[in-house]
């Protein structure tokens, strides 16, 4: 074969090609764009694998056993399609971008040490009646019932020295105050 033969093959090859995409490219896209879920990329990808798979089975394309190559094109389409969502099934979710942005940012290891060394010298500021309350209420998880028991005090007086408590660590901790609330 001449190199002249091959450019002259690989042309009409080519011409061929742009002739299935004018021709069953609109139907093509317009099932696969169903079998995606609307997504136009993925759809618009698999448009082009299916004509990939024309391209390199040209013999399927010509054979005399149908009038036309639709049928062919679509069912090699949805069988791209059903692979590509089986692969999407079988490895993790992808996650956008807009996911991203809206993800809570925690606090690494250090910043909670930090944070902790903080509170525990703004604790040491207050009376020992509000941080006996604090102590019970919050580091110990206490109801105010149990707290007024454990201390023998009423429940309305542990609820406001935890109020009075809370508000002189907001005045001593203010770069914290969004977390005292």
């Amino acid at each position: 074969m001449t190199a002249a033969t091959t450019i002259t093959s690989r042309t009409t090859a080519e011409h061929e090609l742009a002739e299935l995409q004018r021709e069953h490219g609109a139907p093509l896209f317009a099932l696969l764009l169903r079998l995606s879920d609307g997504d136009r990329q993925r759809a618009e990808d698999l448009v082009q694998e299916t004509l990939v798979r024309a391209w390199q089975h040209p013999e399927a394309l010509r054979a005399d056993d149908f009038d036309s190559v639709r049928p062919w094109l679509l069912t090699v389409g949805r069988r791209l399609a059903i692979d590509a969502r089986r692969a999407r099934q079988a490895r993790p979710a992808e996650v956008g971008d807009a996911v991203l942005e809206s993800a809570r940012v925690c606090a690494d290891h250090a910043e909670r040490s930090a944070a902790t060394l903080d509170v525990r010298e703004a604790v040491k500021t207050l009376t020992p009646e509000h941080r006996e309350v604090l102590v019970q209420v919050y580091f110990r998880g206490a109801s105010v019932a149990e707290a007024a028991a454990a201390l023998g005090i009423p429940p309305g007086t542990v609820k406001s020295r935890a109020y009075y408590a809370l508000r002189a660590l907001r005045r001593v901790l203010p770069g914290y105050a969004a977390d005292l609330r």
